[in-house]
């Protein structure tokens, strides 16, 4: 979530419609939970097509997952299958932090992290490398070197600070944990975030996809209109979860509306679940006739402090 004084920073965009590789990305992280499932291309032009996306479209967005180390091809030619890599499988625990979110009460330990640094005024690039690395992982700037999260600071997240910061002479940085008196006032925490500019997008995602959530309970969605309408919900709450942290409630005002947004999310998405997973076996079998062997779905947990399962 970027701070209100981080126009500038390279910081990651909302979209504006769907995204192949973005879309590719989020269903095989929902759907596949094995390195050995053996993913023929064909299979994945089908599967985007339910989506509008042409066979040069998917195969450009499978290249791009490749290059990011996300699947990894075998075989050649005609032959040539992908398989999801370890580092993709790694990846999918985030799921957990998907369906969760929302659900904060108050800050771990009731503690934020602070990140403060100190550069000479002419270090202008690295100024830029550090807020383009705090932005990314969720940071906002509460004065002008002082940024704060209310996760914890995570691993890869100090190793950037340390390859920008660790070659430049007189810089200094730290990193703590830090209780607020009062989080919600104009010195705090809620005065760091864009809170009506975040509170207008997860707005944006009910009125979006309520619709669905009204065909869902009428019963009236089909199997090919579950894998799209799941997939979709899915690809743009992750698209918001990744961009904005998830503020305790102590600091956002009482019409939040992400509580809503979240139930919405695991209504439909674990009604979906298993219409999604067929249509999506019979997209892919006819060039991948192993599919229903490898296909699964995650199912939200009924207590938000647990991981999901797979369906």
């Amino acid at each position: 979530m970027a701070s209100r004084a981080d126009d500038d920073l390279d910081a990651p965009r909302a979209r504006t419609g769907p995204n192949p590789q973005h879309l590719l990305a989020t269903l095989l992280g929902e759907y596949l939970d094995s390195a050995d499932a053996p993913l023929p291309p064909a299979a994945l032009d089908a599967v985007l097509a339910e989506f509008g996306f042409s066979a040069s479209s998917a195969r450009a967005a499978l290249n791009r997952l490749a290059r990011r180390g996300l699947v990894e091809a075998r075989g050649r030619g005609r032959a040539t299958v992908y398989h999801l890599t370890t580092a993709s499988i790694a990846r999918q625990t985030t799921m957990h932090r998907f369906l969760a979110y929302g659900t904060r009460t108050v800050a771990p330990d009731d503690r934020w992290t602070a990140v403060s640094y100190s550069l000479p005024e002419s270090r202008h690039a690295e100024r830029h490398a550090v807020r383009k690395v705090l932005t990314s992982a969720g940071f906002a700037r509460l004065y002008d070197s002082v940024w704060i999260s209310p996760e914890g600071v995570r691993e890869e997240v100090l190793a950037a600070l340390r390859d920008v910061l660790g070659g430049v002479d007189a810089a200094r940085w730290s990193v703590m944990r830090v209780r607020f008196e009062d989080v919600a006032g104009t010195q705090g925490p809620a005065d760091a975030y864009d809170l009506a500019g975040v509170a207008q997008e997860f707005r944006a995602f009910l009125a979006a996809h309520t619709p669905v959530l009204h065909a869902v309970r009428a019963g009236a969605v089909d199997d090919a209109g579950a894998l799209v309408a799941r997939t979709r919900l899915m690809d743009q709450w992750r698209s918001l979860v990744l961009r904005h942290p998830d503020l305790p409630a102590d600091v956002v005002p009482a019409d939040w509306p992400v509580q809503a947004a979240r139930d919405l999310l695991v209504e439909v998405h674990t009604a979906l679940g298993p219409g999604a997973r067929r249509r999506l076996v019979e997209v892919a079998a006819p060039s991948w006739p192993d599919a229903a062997r490898w296909v699964t779905y995650f199912v939200a947990a009924t207590d938000p402090a647990q991981p999901p399962r797979r369906g």
